[in-house]
């Protein structure tokens, strides 16, 4: 317990009025009441969630950090001074960095990270004025599942087997590099958002994930990407009724 002193510091105290809140104390409607002592200035939290279901518009290709790369990465920091100081060039496995570059959850299915979304849904903010940190406290997407190896929250995507893609990349240090990553020329999901209802309407919300699949994207070579100006891949659209 906390019991505030008259310089405005705050000590423990154990001898602290304990408030015991009741359903209807949290669910005030933020209007004092005229015999209440008690004068409510903040309103309870007013949240919905609404579902969208999406379609790729272009193709979507992930990279995920490959738990391969992460296990030598972290051997050889570990291994310290002893590591030998001469670089020993191993045969590239290509198909074993395409299968690590996609996010498979616990029950098998790919996905998306759901924070992917999320951000994707923040930035956007900035194309209609809205303080992106006012939505980062409203805006959240609800996970079908989680990674099967990082434990990180994914949206489902209704995919068959991607096929691979390889073509050049440039390294963060400038070099060039061969990337090899999956691939999905048809997919789709069904996007659960929860918001806020104080900050948002439920057009809206409508309004910024349709504007997210044009302007943002999703994956690697999505039009926001951070590192270039993209290929004009995972962009989406929602899916109307009768589609």
């Amino acid at each position: 317990m906390v019991a505030t002193t008259k310089n405005g510091s705050t000590k423990a105290n154990k001898n602290a009025e304990v408030h015991r809140f009741s359903q209807t104390d949290l669910q005030h409607d933020g209007k004092p009441e005229k015999d209440s002592a008690m004068r409510v200035a903040i309103a309870p939290l007013r949240e919905r969630v609404v579902a969208f279901k999406i379609i790729g518009t272009a193709p979507l290709m992930v990279c995920k950090f490959s738990t391969v790369k992460f296990d030598v990465m972290r051997q050889t920091q570990e291994a310290g001074s002893q590591k030998n100081s001469k670089k020993v060039r191993k045969a590239r496995d290509f198909q074993a960095d395409f299968e690590g570059a996609s996010h498979r959850s616990r029950d098998g299915w790919y996905g998306l990270p759901a924070a992917a979304f999320r951000r994707g849904l923040i930035e956007t903010c900035r194309m209609v004025g809205f303080k992106m940190t006012v939505a980062k406290m409203s805006v959240f997407i609800e996970a079908d599942g989680y990674e099967r190896q990082s434990g990180d929250p994914l949206v489902k995507l209704n995919v068959k087997e991607p096929r691979m893609d390889m073509r050049p990349a440039r390294n963060a240090n400038g070099s060039c590099d061969i990337r090899a990553r999956p691939m999905w020329d048809e997919w789709s999901a069904t996007l659960r958002v929860r918001f806020d209802e104080d900050q948002f309407s439920l057009v809206d919300i409508a309004n910024l994930v349709s504007r997210c699949g044009s302007q943002n994207g999703m994956g690697e070579g999505r039009p926001n990407s951070s590192a270039s100006s993209g290929c004009g891949f995972g962009t989406f659209r929602i899916v109307l009724d009768g589609e």
